[in-house]
């Protein structure tokens, strides 16, 4: 199972997190509200770590967007917003990044309405809906993901801690496209630092819950 650790931004931390964890994927947040926010200022000290960088977007411009895959060589894009099925298919055309679709998730989910995200986006992630897109620190009722009708892989999100091992599991037995978790609020010790420790206490019970 992939593991995505979210809201990363201070170099060290960061150094921490591929020697102790090596995450197959780290999330690097443009959202200005965020208290996770990175701004361009973070450039420099953020390239050449051998880890694949997702830019977490909220409602941003297919320009802007673009400038982020560049300036902070990003792997994947992932839109947290309400971003329409027209604008992935721009950033489809515009460049070879993976693109992921966030569907935040409050009582239930209605399966037509993001088919039409299915020939564009690489992988679904479902989180908890908040008026601040993440970072809640709560789950959502993971029931409503057991009629996931769609071939293509997810990522589940919102709330998880070291405690949801053995619940992820019995999903994944449940439902075989969930291809990997999205950690970030329930380890940090303040935003944008994680508790690396955490997260290998996490990855030690992952690995052994087979």
């Amino acid at each position: 199972m992939e593991i995505k650790v979210c809201g990363m931004r201070e170099p060290e931390n960061i150094r921490s997190l591929i020697s102790d964890v090596n995450p197959d994927w780290m999330g690097l947040i443009f959202y200005p509200k965020s208290p996770r926010y990175v701004s361009d200022e973070y450039s420099e000290s953020l390239k050449g770590f051998p880890v694949r960088k997702v830019g977490v977007f909220v409602n941003e411009s297919v320009d802007e967007i673009l400038k982020k895959v560049k300036l902070f060589d990003l792997f994947a894009i992932q839109l947290h917003g309400k971003e329409p099925i027209e604008m992935l298919a721009e950033l489809k055309r515009k460049t070879d990044t993976e693109l992921w679709k966030v569907i935040s998730v409050a009582n239930e989910i209605n399966w037509e309405s993001i088919a039409g995200y299915l020939p564009y986006v690489n992988k679904f992630l479902f989180d908890t809906a908040s008026p601040n897109h993440g970072g809640t620190g709560r789950k959502f009722d993971w029931e409503v993901l057991k009629t996931y009708p769609f071939d293509k892989g997810f990522l589940l999100s919102g709330g998880l801690d070291e405690d949801s091992v053995g619940e992820i599991r019995a999903l994944q037995k449940e439902i075989s496209q969930l291809e990997g978790v999205d950690l970030n609020s329930k380890f940090e010790n303040a935003p944008g630092l994680k508790n690396i420790e955490r997260i290998v206490r996490f990855k030690e019970k992952l690995d052994h819950s087979l």
